[in-house]
């Protein structure tokens, strides 16, 4: 479907399986991170029935969120997930109260994975395949933008991003990042005690990543501070700001000292449009 159709009939939250809305051109870049990242899905094939019994029988929310997210849940939001991946994260946003997800990203293969189980839970998310910032969305389609948990290292221009989510936004309208600190680039994986990474800096502009499940792919990297000043540039007020120790992912294998409680490594941030 072309991205002016779905702008047309977004008021219905894109009721066909999965909308696509890939665009004419995508940059280099964005290009073989979208070849790594559709590589990298299949694992959510793979694992499609672990998958399921998770989102069934579990919250793939974390305590932090929810405390934050309760009150705006509560109202029955329309939610947009941007770059929502498994969407177990849908699932449980619906579970909490929201009345529909419509999810946002550029696997073909994450977005049809995430529609299958939403469908075979019978619970109210669609899926649109497109990259961003752009989404192919109309304007004020959102009480409720969620993102996070691996999402803004993979765009380049964070106030581009932000000015869509502010489009996407009813007035009064939330947007909720629970994502990656922008430090874990230099923390290494060590288990006897936390090190620093010599090949990385706090301020670069960019790395290769060299784990799974991105690796190869170039993240991009920006400091908590312009995340925030995207934020605000983009017209929304920010009510909140919480740094924490605890990642929101850890490779099963892995027991790496910068996780122990030393460490920032991830951070929550809530923002509403006025």
């Amino acid at each position: 479907m072309e991205a002016d159709a779905i702008d047309r009939h977004a008021e219905s939250r894109c009721t066909r399986r999965v909308e696509r809305a890939h665009s004419g051109f995508v940059d280099p870049v964005t290009g073989r991170n979208r070849v790594a990242w559709e590589a990298a899905s299949r694992k959510h094939v793979r694992e499609y029935g672990e998958l399921l019994e998770q989102a069934r029988n579990g919250s793939a929310l974390l305590a932090s969120e929810l405390d934050l997210l309760r009150p705006v849940l509560g109202t029955a939001p329309d939610v947009v997930h941007l770059q929502s991946g498994h969407g177990l994260d849908d699932i449980a946003l619906v579970a909490a109260g929201a009345r529909t997800v419509l999810g946002v990203d550029f696997s073909e293969v994450a977005a049809t994975a995430a529609q299958r189980r939403a469908d075979e839970l019978g619970v109210a998310c669609r899926y649109v395949v497109a990259a961003l910032p752009g989404a192919p969305l109309r304007d004020g389609c959102a009480d409720l933008v969620y993102t996070g948990k691996g999402a803004l290292i993979w765009l380049p221009d964070l106030r581009a991003w932000a000015e869509d989510v502010a489009r996407l936004l009813r007035p009064e309208g939330y947007l909720f990042v629970h994502e990656a600190h922008p430090a874990v680039p230099l923390w290494t994986w060590d288990e006897d005690e936390p090190r620093i990474r010599p090949d990385r800096g706090y301020f670069a502009r960019s790395h290769v990543n060299d784990t799974f499940p991105g690796g190869g792919a170039v993240e991009w990297q920006a400091s908590l501070g312009e995340v925030i000043t995207a934020v605000i540039s983009a017209g929304l007020r920010v009510q909140h700001v919480a740094e924490y120790a605890e990642p929101f992912w850890r490779p099963d294998d892995v027991a790496a000292a910068a996780w122990r409680g030393q460490l920032p490594n991830s951070y929550s941030l809530l923002a509403q449009r006025l």
